[in-house]
């Protein structure tokens, strides 16, 4: 019998965070860096992060929702980066770093709003959510040497000082839905 997966799309600043954080979770079948919610089709790393396309990067994440549910990604999704701040995540400044989910069916669409909803009503953060709600309408695989980032170069100063606290936070937070090592 066939597995049954989902994709869901998350912009949540540089997607070399993204992509480790989503590989440690069960349930997910694969993640895959690259850009999403731009006009240009199949734009490079270089145009995106010029500014110039309105594209933002993101990751594609095949789920079986049979093991995580839509609901535990957006939980993971909004403790792993800033929803707060426009356009930016720590020293990563451009609207190809803001915060956005990009919905594949009314389903997810209503699940964002209400995570979101419910994280302002409960004051979870000091200040307003601006994560964008968009529709799925295209994805762009990024180039081959953005694939397992994390993976490849756990001892670069970046993966050291941005992804391994977010990954710590990860563990202490969301143990549950960790894969089992």
């Amino acid at each position: 019998m066939a597995r049954i997966s989902e994709i869901a799309l998350f912009g949540g600043g540089c997607f070399w965070c993204t992509e480790a954080i989503y590989n440690e979770l069960k349930g997910v079948t694969s993640v895959t860096s690259g850009y999403s919610g731009g006009a240009k089709a199949n734009p490079s790393y270089e145009e995106v992060s010029s500014g110039t396309t309105g594209h933002a990067e993101v990751i594609k994440i095949e789920f079986d929702p049979s093991v995580i549910s839509y609901r535990d990604l957006l939980s993971v999704f909004f403790s792993s980066h800033d929803p707060t701040t426009m356009n930016r995540q720590g020293n990563d400044v451009g609207e190809q770093y803001r915060s956005a989910i990009f919905y594949t069916s009314p389903e997810q669409k209503r699940a964002a709003e209400e995570c979101i909803a419910e994280l302002g009503k409960d004051g979870v953060f000091e200040k307003p959510i601006v994560t964008k709600v968009e529709p799925f309408n295209a994805f762009y695989p990024a180039e081959k040497y953005h694939e397992r980032y994390y993976e490849r170069n756990r001892t670069a100063p970046y993966c050291q000082l941005v992804i391994n606290p977010k990954l710590k936070k990860l563990k202490e937070r969301h143990a549950a839905l960790l894969k089992e090592v």
